[in-house]
């Protein structure tokens, strides 16, 4: 079904794996499939390299384009391992479908992305904090400047390995008011493109503060906690762990609903709930705010040092010992060093 070109020469033996930048160097191959006249053609599997694009490719003026973030993982046996790619391959298409894209179908993705991890398997490192950073992506690839849905797109994956994400950095994050990154009704929960390069402009800003994120809050009123940057985010209050529910404007993250599912198995409490900023002030001055961090494919569980809102910085504490346990648990999981209870990786054959 796939047509397969292998690369002759390997680009392995030139790259520093105890140097990487995250998402800046690839592995030796790529998968892409066309779409046109209606229909997927058949996939194929290549040497990675540049491609060639009409300067009036649909998705250059309009932005018809959504991607996906997944991982493999290489245990201490040698044997690699993928974590949820089920959950992925089912958000693309969604994604896909808000964005009026032809949606891919299941064994032309799960076959392609088996091939190419098999191919590419020498770039998988073992050990816990090395992967391979898989980045599915689809977008209009049609020659036409006309304002509507492209009638040709081009499915691909890539792949990048990678290390650690943040290196013992200490994040403080800014709760911002100006900007919003999504609205209701929006594509918010869709990974598309568009979503992503909105956010480069209020990041900057921040980060010019010394800010390393931005907590965005609801577009209506500014008075609702959503994400942080590109991460979604839990406070751990009195006890309890709460996120914001997913809708519309906030993304299905997996790694959010994996975490959530392993710290109820572990008897921590759960609230997914619309969560004030005031709240979280409150609980801070109370001395009941124990605990806030990320989670993200590419950052895992990552715990935040501080926030500041309205010129006011709220430190944290040091010790964070829910996010380390269900960290902990979840890598466990996804190297093959813990059991699997939930049934979540698919092994690479």
């Amino acid at each position: 079904m796939i047509t397969i070109q292998q690369n002759p020469q390997s680009k392995i033996k030139d790259v520093s794996f105890d140097n990487l930048v995250f998402g800046k160097t690839f592995t030796d191959h790529m998968f892409l499939c066309r779409y046109r006249d209606g229909k997927w053609h058949t996939p194929e599997i290549k040497p990675y390299e540049p491609l060639t694009l009409d300067p009036s490719a649909s998705v250059l003026h309009y932005g018809q384009a959504v991607f996906e973030g997944m991982k493999a993982f290489k245990d201490d046996q040698g044997k690699v391992w993928l974590f949820r790619p089920d959950e992925n391959f089912r958000r693309i298409n969604r994604s896909s479908h808000r964005m009026q894209i032809p949606e891919f179908p299941e064994d032309y993705f799960f076959e392609g992305l088996h091939q190419l991890l098999k191919l590419d398997h020498e770039w998988i490192k073992s050990g816990i904090g090395n992967s391979l950073y898989i980045r599915p992506f689809v977008f209009a690839s049609q020659s036409t400047v006309q304002a509507a849905a492209s009638e040709e797109y081009i499915f691909m994956i890539i792949c990048a390995p990678v290390s650690t994400y943040y290196t013992g950095a200490e994040i403080n994050v800014l709760i911002t008011e100006e900007f919003s990154r999504a609205a209701n009704g929006g594509v918010g929960y869709a990974k598309a493109a568009g979503n992503y390069g909105a956010q480069f402009y209020p990041t900057s800003e921040a980060l010019k503060k010394g800010f390393q994120q931005i907590i965005w809050t609801d577009a209506d009123r500014h008075e609702y906690l959503e994400e942080a940057g590109t991460m979604n985010i839990f406070f751990k209050i009195d006890n309890k762990l709460v996120t914001a529910p997913t809708n519309d404007r906030i993304l299905d993250g997996v790694t959010r609903k994996s975490i959530i599912q392993i710290a109820k198995s572990k008897g921590i409490d759960v609230e997914e709930r619309p969560i004030r900023v005031s709240e979280i002030v409150e609980a801070h001055q109370q001395g009941l705010l124990q605990e806030v961090f990320g989670t993200g494919t590419a950052v895992v569980v990552l715990s935040i040092n501080s926030f500041s809102y309205r010129d006011t910085t709220y430190p944290l504490p040091k010790e964070n010992p829910v996010a380390t346990l269900l960290k902990e648990e979840l890598v466990g999981i996804q190297y093959n060093k813990k059991q699997d209870p939930f049934h979540w990786t698919v092994a690479v054959h």
